[in-house]
């Protein structure tokens, strides 16, 4: 995992709509991870939280597709990190997972229904409705990630 690059936006560039949450109904990792749906917000409670948030960064990783689990464990580790500093500054700060939570190598809460690291897991973007194509031009034959940290 590598940072291509950390730009500062506005929060109000985000735009949230349901199609992100629906695609997520097609995903392996629905209604099995704690970071996805239905276990996150509705993307119109997502819509009003957003509001309250002046700025955001704008995070995106290239990933080594052979090693996409272990690339990803540590880009999610990574933003947690990048959350936990931004803490002193922002109060408020919270960070968004590219895609399904794979922070355990095998997931508890996919057997049980209790997650290990509650504290840790944070919503997917698609999860929360946020559109990341109406931020960036995507290049589908890249092989990269993108993330949110909101502010403040």
């Amino acid at each position: 995992m590598k940072i291509v690059y950390e730009k500062k936006i506005k929060a109000n560039e985000i735009v949230i709509t349901p199609r992100p949450v629906w695609k997520c109904k097609t995903c392996l990792f629905y209604n099995k991870r704690p970071s996805c749906p239905p276990f996150t917000p509705s993307w119109r409670d997502v819509r009003e939280w957003v509001k309250h948030y002046v700025f955001a960064l704008l995070i995106k990783f290239s990933v080594n597709m052979k090693n996409f689990e272990s690339e990803k464990r540590d880009t999610v580790n990574w933003l947690l990190r990048k959350e936990s500093e931004l803490f002193k500054q922002y109060p408020f700060v919270f960070a968004l997972f590219p895609g399904a939570c794979n922070l355990c190598v095998d997931c508890d809460f996919e057997k049980t229904g209790v997650c290990t690291s509650p504290n840790k897991v944070r919503p997917s973007l698609d999860a929360l409705g946020i559109e990341i194509s109406k931020l960036v031009k995507l290049d589908y034959n890249e092989e990269v990630l993108y993330s949110i940290i909101l502010l403040d």
